[in-house]
């Protein structure tokens, strides 16, 4: 394994509405189905005491399966005023329309989670700030 790869669990495959927590938890269920395998890295941790986010461009993968990918990108966010970065992961380097989905679906996302976190009484902005 590279310094450009991580092993990502899969809490969220394509196409999937459930969106669930490190723990397998049932986090919220969506309006929409995911369009990328979502997951987290393992022994990792962001500020909001989760483990790091992945997203995982390609196949539906199963829930809970664990494989190895490569590093192409991060995002930029912040949930509930605490910074919660994503990588994305991908077996090529991502094209302008790789790009412009995950932007898209991080924008999106960013509004269902700033209300989720009002309703769970969370404090702090919710957003998606670009490409680190």
């Amino acid at each position: 394994m590279s310094r450009d790869d991580l092993t990502v669990v899969i809490d969220v495959p394509r196409g999937s509405f459930i969106k669930r927590d490190d723990e397998r938890s049932v986090d919220f269920l969506s309006p929409i189905p995911c369009p990328f395998n979502y997951g987290h890295v393992p022994g990792t941790y962001a500020e909001d005491g989760e483990a790091h986010d992945a997203v995982v461009l390609g196949p539906r993968l199963p829930l809970g399966s664990t494989a190895t990918f490569t590093k192409r990108a991060r995002v930029d966010f912040i949930d509930g005023g605490r910074f919660d970065p994503k990588w994305v992961c991908a077996d090529a380097p991502l094209s302008r329309f790789q790009r412009l989905q995950v932007a898209g679906f991080f924008r999106c996302y960013a509004v269902a989670k700033s209300l989720i976190n009002r309703i769970r009484g969370k404090q702090g902005p919710t957003r998606y700030r670009g490409w680190i």
